[in-house]
């Protein structure tokens, strides 16, 4: 794809994004804990791309950064795009919930007050909006009795086609779709997944957060591999189709830990954030690992994909 071409259907460019949180040491000593460090991802329209990592990561961290919703004492750095113009807190606030939607973790974001209607419709009353809420949850199978059940009546399952509902109600260009399938069956949520396949099918950008490999390689265009703050790896979900088409040892890690490779999991564990290596942040189980990856790394393009490794496949 051209430069031009890109640049003509980027939806989101994240580029260069560190995060950090302010804490107090004692009583009075104030210090910066990074969380997310140097991390560059893009969302092009028509297509859907998923974020991988364990828990502590960063995931979650990087959808509350783009949807400008981090908490008080965070601060961050880089810069962030949307069809090619700086995503600036007052443009942001204008788009959030409109142009750019969040769906959210889990059912607690649904308010325990409002009835299944009210929330997918945002509180209008007309005819309109009415026959617009119905249309889009019987898209997600769910019927017109659905309108009038509070959160407390929905299975885990109903309530997060509820919130797939509500956000797509304005037909999104970018849809952001935070861990949606956790303590759900595999044919359940690939059942939740392949709607956000449907939504990217329909022209939108979708940013899948997810710590399920397996199913972002059945869904997903492109997979960015993220392990202490960081991304190590932006693939095509079809290079996890051989370990030798994959570029960093902690995504042939990955790789081999998915049940149908061995399920085999690899020593040591993913680092604190006070703990982060100076250099390569996967250096301490890096089985390839030599003296210069205690240097910082740069992602750079190699093999159709992106890396944050000195060496080559």
């Amino acid at each position: 794809m051209g430069q031009e071409q890109k640049e003509k259907t980027s939806l989101l460019s994240v580029r260069h994004l560190s995060i950090s949180f302010t804490r107090y040491k004692g009583w009075w000593k104030q210090e910066q804990q990074q969380a997310i460090q140097d991390l560059s991802l893009e969302v092009r329209a028509g297509e859907m791309v998923a974020v991988v990592g364990s828990s502590g990561s960063g995931k979650s961290l990087l959808a509350h950064g783009v949807m400008g919703i981090l908490p008080y004492n965070a601060s961050w750095e880089g810069d962030i795009f949307y069809k090619g113009e700086l995503l600036t807190e007052d443009r942001l606030r204008e788009l959030r919930g409109r142009e750019i939607v969040l769906v959210p973790q889990g059912a607690s974001y649904l308010n325990p007050f409002m009835t299944t209607g009210e929330q997918v419709r945002q509180g209008r009353r007309d005819l309109e909006s009415r026959t617009q809420c119905r249309k889009s949850l019987e898209r997600y199978g769910l019927g017109a009795e659905t309108e009038l059940l509070y959160p407390f009546q929905l299975s885990g399952g109903m309530a997060r086609r509820v919130m797939i509902a509500a956000a797509v109600q304005k037909r999104p260009c970018l849809v952001i779709a935070d861990e949606p399938t956790p303590g759900l069956h595999k044919e359940a949520a690939k059942w939740v997944l392949s709607h956000f396949r449907e939504i990217a099918e329909d022209g939108a950008g979708v940013l899948l957060i997810t710590h399920d490999l397996e199913l972002a390689i059945e869904t997903a265009d492109r997979i960015v591999v993220f392990y202490a703050g960081t991304n190590l790896e932006e693939a095509q979900a079809g290079d996890f189709a051989q370990e030798r088409q994959l570029r960093h040892p902690y995504t042939r890690a990955l790789f081999h830990a998915m049940p149908g490779n061995g399920f085999q999991a690899t020593a040591g564990t993913q680092p604190y954030k006070e703990d982060f290596p100076k250099g390569c942040v996967y250096e301490p189980r890096c089985p390839w690992r030599e003296e210069r990856c205690k240097q910082p790394v740069s992602y750079r393009q190699l093999e159709g994909g992106w890396v944050r490794c000195w060496r080559d496949l």
